[in-house]
């Protein structure tokens, strides 16, 4: 009857384990992220830069996976506060079948422990503080993922507009060189032009016939980028962008961005987490010089003698604390100035990409300026005089053409500089956190250079 009793406690000590692991599992399986289920609609007539963002933040496989980790960091924090294991054994002294004793002899027995270890008061504390820490700095990861996936999919978007629009200006002009074509061979055929003229009509056609195939294959390629950061097949089709009518205004000067810089900067933010993470590792660092406690507990039955309960008690002694405790300190301290180094480190970086993109903003917004209310139109409009006037024959063929390159290059250097524009925008964006492309409220600017 004893053995049994025996018996049914190991029985019940194991099922108890297993039952724990079942909840565990069962646990991590429902605490998995699941993401919102975005897509692009098949029928969208113009791809708007909001429908990619969403689509982007809801599918890129990097944001899925550093969300994952801010999910498995949290779950470290309970880990790290809870109490060690407890031991429990049984065993028996006396004959080598299980669970016997030799009848008559008192130092036969059977018996069954339990033992708890207990920390030094505010060591577990400290434990799940630092986890905590550790927790906080994964959270700034996962937003810096999304800011920088955000701003690559903002470029790659202003990237395939651009090529957009490339393609359609260099298609008008080739319509327009087309008809000077056509001008300079009936002036030909009537003797007041040259074939020259015609044959050098017929190269400049080429050239924009392989121009246009280069930016085919350029639209292909930021049309495939986009793709595949919105988790898609690179080949899929994608509509055309909407229009950038706008450039988005630029309201912060170059301080301000530096304040919202230091306050909202992923990276920063993540070193901050860390060195204060670190300032907790050293107090407990501190804390392992003290004892932790272990209790326990036996309870032995013996043949034909009364029951006995035992307990004890047992404190760690700290007796090689120059080899490990002192040199645990010595660590801690040595990650924390590492940590707090780095993060100062990012504050100077920090500034120079700050500066480095408000710079690039501000020299693609003179220029955009100096396109649509300068250079654009004036060229244009000499583009239509030197037209009207190679009619009559008062200018060459090759003044027309020169005319008529300078339009091309400067209307497609326009959209490009605008596109420039919006990507720098979007990569401070990355390091503020304020919203520096949306395209709502914006002021009236300069309409976009209209064909001639």
């Amino acid at each position: 009857m004893i053995r049994r009793v025996f018996i049914l406690v190991l029985l019940a000590a194991t099922a108890g384990a297993a039952g724990a692991a079942d909840d565990a599992t069962r646990s991590k399986i429902t605490a998995r992220v699941v993401s919102p289920q975005t897509t692009l609609a098949s029928d969208q007539s113009t791809l708007t830069l909001d429908d990619v963002v969403r689509t982007a933040l809801a599918k890129n496989p990097a944001v899925l996976s550093a969300a994952h980790s801010v999910a498995a960091q949290r779950t470290k924090v309970p880990q790290a506060r809870a109490l060690p294991e407890p031991t429990f054994g049984i065993g028996w002294m006396g004959n080598p079948t299980p669970f016997s004793v030799q009848a008559g002899d008192p130092s036969s027995y059977r018996s069954v422990s339990a033992m708890q270890m207990l920390p030094f008061p505010g060591k577990r504390s400290l434990r799940g503080r630092i986890a905590g820490k550790e927790s906080d700095a994964s959270q700034w990861d996962l937003e810096a993922v999304r800011r920088r996936v955000v701003a690559d999919v903002k470029a790659s978007y202003y990237d395939y507009w651009y090529y957009d629009k490339a393609l359609h200006t260099t298609e008008q002009n080739r319509d327009l060189l087309s008809t000077l074509s056509q001008i300079a061979e009936a002036r030909y055929r009537v003797g007041k032009g040259m074939q020259a003229d015609v044959l050098r009509s017929q190269v400049e056609i080429s050239m924009l016939l392989q121009k246009l195939t280069t930016l085919e294959q350029q639209r292909a390629t930021a049309q495939a980028r986009l793709n595949t950061l919105l988790a898609r097949d690179p080949d899929a089709p994608l509509p055309p962008a909407a229009d950038v009518a706008n450039p988005s205004p630029l309201n912060y000067s170059l301080d301000d961005l530096n304040k919202l810089a230091r306050d909202n900067d992923p990276e920063y933010q993540r070193m901050q987490k860390m060195v204060e993470r670190n300032q907790l590792a050293m107090n407990l660092a501190h804390k392992d010089y003290l004892p932790d406690l272990s209790v326990g507990y036996m309870y032995e039955q013996r043949p034909a003698m009364r029951d006995m309960h035992g307990f004890t008690f047992i404190v760690n002694i700290p007796v090689f604390y120059k080899s490990k405790q002192r040199e645990e300190v010595r660590q801690a301290k040595e990650e924390e100035l590492s940590a707090s180094d780095a993060r100062d480190n990012r504050q100077n970086e920090l500034y120079f990409d700050l500066k480095q993109n408000y710079l690039a903003a501000k020299a693609s917004d003179n220029l955009l300026k100096l396109f649509s209310q300068g250079v654009v139109p004036q060229s244009s409009l000499a583009l239509e005089s030197s037209m009207s006037a190679y009619q009559v024959g008062n200018v060459d063929f090759l003044t027309v053409i020169g005319n008529f390159t300078t339009v091309l290059n400067y209307e497609t250097d326009y959209y490009r500089e605008l596109a420039n524009y919006q990507t720098s925008l979007a990569r401070m964006e990355v390091l503020t956190g304020v919203d520096l492309t949306s395209a709502q409220s914006l002021p009236s600017a300069p309409a976009t250079p209209e064909k001639k």
